[in-house]
């Protein structure tokens, strides 16, 4: 049984931040937050209604909800009777650790400390700590009061009971945690979706196909099962005996180098960033592009209200 009204502090009050602050409210815990910036400080109620409203929420629930959530300009302030700390911070090493630092400093010794970060390594972030076996990773995915998955990565130094309190807590808060016992780079779903990454890139560098075609196969074929059936699921549904006969067959095809692709450098080089810039693997008016946020966002607001039903 996890107790409500505990004390959590979140450093970063801009898309991860607000999102990990307002799942931690509405699941009933106290949250203080901060961000070295006047203007996000000054913006994250304003974006936590948003999302809230964009998630269902009545006004009356959006008010209770707000009300848990304290702001405070500095660290020290935020963090001195914190329960847990969730860092939500910019993906620079240096800088993290120089937020653990400080959070280390004014934070009561019994606190939980949380980096999320979606590939940087836990284990470089939290070295310097005095007490590394209450510090862990957890990497939310975008936007983090959506998504229900949420990976908790165990440094060589983390305790069971850190572990043990992270994952309680996160179900809680109505996520799907999952423990991550190795600190490996990109953890298990950024591994996983790299991976699938790196061979649609690569089909469409080899001039197998183009990137509508590729991104058309996943959403109209395996990609509408995966939600209700993982690859091993899948695997085993099929037989693993057919698994290795198309491994045998397939695998040794399969793109398979160390680094970057050439295709992607050059794309990037190029200054072909994506919808951001109208222009990356396929071009992008920016309506085009805000018909594809708009998408996301109405789906991931269709299942939460599919999950609480």
């Amino acid at each position: 049984m996890v107790a409500k009204n505990q004390q959590m502090a979140v450093i970063g009050a801009g898309l991860m931040g607000h999102g990990i602050a307002l799942t931690l409210a509405r699941a009933g815990q106290y949250v203080a937050i901060t961000d070295p910036f006047p203007e996000a400080r000054a913006a994250v109620s304003g974006r936590i209604r948003d999302s809230l409203r964009l998630m269902g929420e009545s006004d009356e629930r959006i008010a209770k909800i707000l009300k848990k959530v304290e702001i405070f300009d500095t660290v020290e302030g935020t963090v001195k009777n914190a329960a847990v700390v969730f860092e939500a911070a910019p993906e620079k090493m240096a800088l993290k650790q120089s937020i653990f630092a400080e959070v280390e400093a004014h934070a009561p010794d019994t606190c939980i400390l949380a980096s999320n970060t979606s590939v940087m390594p836990i284990t470089e972030i939290m070295s310097g700590l005095r007490l590394k076996d209450r510090a862990l990773g957890t990497h939310w995915w975008n936007p983090p009061h959506m998504i229900p998955l949420v990976e908790v990565i165990r440094t060589e130094w983390t305790s069971g009971a850190a572990m043990d309190t992270m994952m309680a807590l996160l179900a809680d808060a109505g996520k799907t945690p999952v423990r991550v016992e190795k600190d490996v780079p990109g953890f298990i779903g950024n591994r996983m979706q790299h991976a699938l990454w790196r061979e649609a890139i690569s089909l469409v560098e080899r001039g197998i196909c183009d990137a509508e075609a590729v991104d058309t196969v996943v959403k109209s074929c395996f990609g509408r099962r995966l939600s209700v059936l993982g690859p091993l699921e899948n695997a085993d549904l099929v037989g693993t005996d057919l698994t290795l006969d198309i491994h045998n067959t397939v695998l040794a095809d399969l793109e398979d180098r160390r680094g970057p692709s050439p295709y992607l450098e050059a794309l990037v080089a190029d200054g072909k960033l994506g919808m951001k810039s109208g222009e990356g693997f396929r071009t992008w008016t920016p309506e085009e592009a805000a018909k594809v946020r708009n998408r996301v966002t109405t789906h991931l607001t269709k299942l939460e209200g599919i999950l609480k039903d």
